[in-house]
């Protein structure tokens, strides 16, 4: 390929890769998908090479990782201070419906103020629903920084790969 269409198809997906870690800093939309699927474009343009294929799968796994352990630390918070699952769900359920109908701070009120009103209807307690949807957002919190330092690898094994691949 000539020399501008590769640093075009690096910048393209740099760009992205920059886009989806913003996502991650302010959760507008799903960053860590944005940077997987950026890794995806970039590979099926510029071929899966056997050093492409290992870091793809890296890149695919820390994705898979960094979802898993957003979800898992919000719902072990929310457990922690007594929530209960379908709140929990009822919670997330309203996250996902809040970021898309009010992006990018629907799912940020939607999901604690969800989660506050159905542990208050099952426990007819805001203190203990006040306990339980702070305990989620402190697991929400502290997922936040571990699905952050996963975006900043997954940026850095792409940039390796776009590097290897010149």
């Amino acid at each position: 390929m000539p020399l501008w269409i590769n640093a075009s198809i690096f910048a393209i997906t740099l760009f992205f890769m920059l886009i989806g870690l913003v996502g991650l800093i302010i959760p507008i939309f799903p960053g860590l998908l944005i940077m997987w699927l950026a890794a995806l474009g970039y590979g099926l343009i510029s071929g899966f090479d056997t050093v492409g294929v290992i870091l793809f799968c890296l890149i695919t796994l820390l994705t898979i990782l960094g979802t898993v352990i957003d979800n898992i630390m919000m719902a072990g918070g929310g457990r922690k201070g007594g929530a209960g699952w379908w709140s929990i769900g009822f919670g997330m359920i309203a996250g996902v419906i809040g970021t898309l109908l009010l992006p990018p701070v629907g799912g940020l009120i939607a999901a604690p103020g969800v989660i506050l009103l159905s542990e208050y209807r099952r426990v007819r307690d805001w203190r203990k629903a006040w306990i339980a949807t702070r305990s989620l957002a402190i697991g929400w919190g502290l997922s936040y920084f571990v699905r952050l330092a996963i975006g900043i690898f997954i940026l850095i094994w792409w940039l390796v790969w776009a590097f290897l691949n010149r």
